[in-house]
């Protein structure tokens, strides 16, 4: 029976990694589960069900070493999936304190809890495309071999994050496999994040019966290589079971579709014209402006292939939040 902690468990790619482990489980013994998250969110879906699924919940803050000891020398999971995470590059910039703490402290808090307990367990450590950092057009796609140049504290945050979980690798023997992920949207995001955030924007005045809709955005030329968070959950599945030990691999599509294409297309489904207007509070001090990546790498590795385009995600996000209008 595999076990498997989660962090950052009320977060939107672990219910997708959730549903994913339960389909999986099917014809199987249940897979036991130990979510651990500072808390659950109001709007978790506690209603739905993982038949498959022994889930155990634990509310527990990842910089509570004494804690986190005691969860996983308890559980002795056999794989680790690091969800945990402060993921906003722009609210990074205000708070890079915090965005340390709760990407690179938490993480060393994990792994060096493994290696005191001795856990024979695998690790998914989670990194960020924003790593890169701004490069140059003849650069694109971008390899894992792409030397790192990162602009925000986040994307330093993460590289901190990489260079532990090589160290621990090496010198400790740990089995961490890593990724550096694009960005994946779906069904359920939050709306602080920017595609969600152009969907709300967009029916909330086309519900009003708004004709020339305007949405607040920031630079709309960036360039960003986007993915359903479906397929990501696949490419990390597959990671734990046939990525190498101590590699890293970018999770990506290998396209590139600039924001301004993302609001076309969101315009298109909605049946609705709709006007940006650029915020000069949502242009951040320094960003990429274009991040598109190789995959060859994970294919070859795992045999991972994506299913969703992009305009199947948007369509079925715009139908999720009108379903909660």
């Amino acid at each position: 029976m595999a076990k498997y902690l989660i962090t950052g468990f009320s977060g939107f790619v672990s219910f997708y990694f959730l549903d994913l482990l339960n389909r999986v489980a099917e014809n199987g013994e249940k897979t036991e589960i130990l979510g651990v998250d500072l808390a659950l969110p109001p709007d978790y879906d506690t209603d739905y069900k993982f038949e498959n699924l022994n889930i155990r919940f634990l509310s527990m803050n990842l910089l509570d070493v004494n804690s986190l000891e005691i969860a996983i020398h308890s559980f002795y999971p056999d794989y680790i999936v690091h969800f945990a995470s402060f993921s906003s590059v722009g609210a990074s910039w205000k708070d890079p304190i915090g965005c340390f703490m709760n990407n690179t402290n938490i993480f060393l808090n994990m792994v060096e809890a493994v290696r005191k307990i001795g856990v024979k367990c695998r690790i998914l450590s989670i990194g960020s495309s924003e790593e890169y950092g701004n490069v140059t057009r003849d650069q694109i796609p971008l390899t894992e071999e792409k030397k790192l140049q990162p602009v925000s504290p986040y994307a330093i945050a993460r590289v901190s994050q990489e260079m532990l979980s090589k160290c621990y690798v090496d010198s400790f023997g740990l089995d961490i496999v890593l990724t550096r992920s694009f960005n994946h949207i779906g069904p359920r995001q939050r709306d602080c994040f920017v595609v969600p955030s152009f969907i709300k924007q967009i029916l909330e005045q086309k519900k009003q019966g708004v004709e020339n809709i305007s949405i607040s955005t920031g630079d709309l030329s960036i360039i960003r290589d986007f993915l359903d968070v479906r397929d990501v959950v696949k490419a990390y599945y597959l990671l734990l079971q046939k990525g190498k030990k101590g590699e890293l691999y970018n999770v990506c599509k290998g396209e590139g579709r600039s924001l301004k294409e993302i609001v076309d297309s969101i315009a298109e489904i909605a049946g609705v014209k709709v006007t940006a207007v650029t915020d000069p509070e949502k242009i951040r001090p320094n960003d990429n402006m274009v991040i598109v990546g190789s995959n060859r790498k994970i294919i070859e590795d795992t045999g991972w292939q994506t299913e969703y385009s992009l305009e199947e995600t948007l369509k079925e996000m715009i139908e999720k939040m009108e379903q909660k209008k």
